[in-house]
């Protein structure tokens, strides 16, 4: 069981929506902030830019922003030769393996003009020009949606993304290793204005012994520019038709809270 701690708010269930896949890169958001955001800063951004591209279809006018140090040229040069490899040792073409370059130039179509990537690393204290903090991102931009995906990294900033909460509309973030940092992330909630309305479990974290999911997925939403009851949800996680599988080929993880 999960401690209550981590238990959302109740939110009208007209006001939830999924936005991007119904698989690993899809994420539960309230609705009502598509009219009150301007920016969506993503700090994590791999080879999958869906939900950025399924926000922008719902709020046309917003800027997106995009951090990640791993997505470079080398990233996709690395990925070309991989395939390049695997073709050959197939000795026939396989539909799947020239996706990368229709996914590279997707890339680059996409990420450009009022959507911008910085091959830049997030971290609490910079050191150098390849890394940049929450305060120097989040500097002169306002009505922030932020979504953090950055494989652990996320502990060293979560007091950075306290201190800017001012800004943050909603919060989208992963949690890894929760049952390693439970204390941190109750730090980082108790007596903020970013409530939890929503909450999954990324199956691809899988569970400890307890069955406490390794990794969970957490939306919050700024309870100063969109007011909520403080009335905690009673509904039961995974919710049918909203949340979806992150890894397809194994079964979802359901979530209980203490009392």
């Amino acid at each position: 069981m999960l401690p209550k701690f981590l238990k959302p708010f109740h939110i009208s269930k007209s006001n939830l929506i999924r936005i991007g896949p119904k698989t690993d890169g899809g994420y539960v958001i309230d609705k009502r902030i598509l009219s009150k955001t301007d920016i969506l800063i993503t700090c994590g951004l791999n080879d999958d830019w869906e939900f950025e591209k399924s926000f922008l279809k719902k709020n046309k006018n917003s800027k997106i922003f995009a951090y990640d140090h791993t997505v470079t040229k080398e990233f996709w040069l690395s990925r070309f030769k991989k395939d390049i490899i695997s073709l050959l040792l197939l000795k026939k073409l396989k539909i799947y393996k020239i996706l990368d370059v229709f996914k590279y130039i997707n890339y680059l179509l996409f990420f450009r003009g009022y959507k911008r990537h910085f091959e830049k690393k997030i971290v609490f204290k910079k050191k150098n020009n390849k890394e940049t903090t929450i305060p120097k991102i989040f500097n002169n931009r306002n009505k922030i949606v932020l979504k953090v995906d950055i494989e652990g990294d996320e502990y060293k900033i979560l007091n950075d993304i306290k201190k800017n909460s001012k800004k943050i509309v909603f919060l989208l973030i992963e949690f890894h290793e929760i049952h390693k940092n439970l204390r941190k992330i109750k730090n980082f909630i108790s007596k903020s204005d970013l409530k939890i309305i929503h909450i999954h479990a990324n199956n691809y974290g899988g569970t400890d012994k307890n069955g406490i999911p390794k990794v969970i997925e957490l939306s919050m939403l700024n309870s100063k520019k969109i007011k909520i009851n403080k009335i905690l949800s009673k509904r039961k996680y995974p919710i049918i038709n909203l949340d979806y599988k992150n890894f397809k080929r194994r079964e979802d993880i359901k979530i209980e809270f203490n009392k």
